[in-house]
């Protein structure tokens, strides 16, 4: 039987990176993004390192609660699942909202992968041992962490507010990892450090993006920003690769995979139970599973 793997945002960056060495390890890799020309170049490539089932590519908008819902329809009616990373991600220089209506930065990073994971849980048990993969960041350290309401209060500021979506998340992975212990399915949030990235290179340039007290700091906090997104999308994709596939992490879950591709603590915001709880009622809330939830 086909192992089957999804990679959402695989079809460059990080994601591919990460599709590619599912693909070589004999996953069929299925690879989610919007553009449907970016999606057959990625699966050309994943192709030619493949050593198990045909890769695919599956066109979404992430940024919409229906299609997400459609998305997961259409990829639970391929079967058991035995890997799903969200790895999409996305940073935004200027406030915007989605056709939801939610703040982008929260229903991109967390709303999105939350719902998706959600809506496949069952494919994941028949696949089981199956395991989940979602990509956090080393911004959560700089995000507020009051989740009361989608968007924190004081302006919006695009690294905090990426930084406070990715803590939501990963919030809620631990949470999962603890719910669904002893089912078959573990959970892991891999942390990337950073690389040269569309996403990197294209909201990372201005200090618009980060608070007041930063931008006097500008000079230092920009070339700080340049080091740590310097290296290449192959590497910032072990951590992800690892914690889909490393056979040492067989039946352990909860765990952080760091930069380096091995165990990290997990930042202690994200298992302080207001947080938790919050993070839930807001995701279950805007994300319910029906739309008659």
């Amino acid at each position: 039987m086909e192992q089957r793997a999804i990679v959402t945002g695989g079809t460059g960056g990080i994601g591919l990176e990460t599709a590619l060495g599912l693909a070589a390890r004999g996953f069929a890799v299925t690879v989610v993004g919007r553009d449907a020309e970016r999606g057959a170049r990625a699966v050309e490539r994943i192709a030619a390192v493949a050593a198990g089932g045909e890769p695919r590519f599956v066109a979404a908008n992430l940024a919409s609660l229906g299609d997400v819902r459609a998305l997961a329809t259409r990829l639970a009616a391929g079967g058991p699942l035995k890997v799903l990373v969200n790895n999409v991600g996305a940073m935004f220089a200027q406030r915007q909202q989605t056709v939801d209506g939610i703040e982008a930065s929260f229903a991109v990073n967390h709303l999105s992968p939350y719902l998706l994971t959600e809506l496949l849980l069952d494919r994941l048990r028949a696949g089981a041992p199956s395991r989940i993969v979602n990509v956090t960041s080393g911004a959560v350290k700089l995000a507020k962490r009051t989740f009361d309401t989608v968007e924190p209060p004081g302006g919006y500021y695009g690294f905090h507010w990426y930084g406070r979506a990715k803590l939501a998340n990963l919030a809620y992975t631990l949470d999962l990892a603890a719910r669904l212990r002893d089912s078959g399915i573990t959970v892991f949030a891999a942390d990337p450090g950073g690389a040269a990235t569309a996403m990197t290179n294209g909201t990372m340039t201005s200090p618009s993006i980060v608070s007041p007290p930063l931008r006097l700091l500008w000079p230092l906090v920009r070339r700080t920003f340049e080091r740590s997104t310097a290296g290449p999308a192959s590497v910032a994709a072990r951590p992800s690769v690892v914690a889909a596939t490393d056979p040492a992490l067989e039946g352990r879950t909860g765990l952080v995979i760091g930069p380096k591709a091995h165990p990290v603590p997990a930042f202690r915001a994200s298992t302080d139970p207001r947080t938790v709880a919050d993070v839930l009622r807001l995701s279950r809330q805007l994300a319910p599973r029906t739309d008659a939830d």
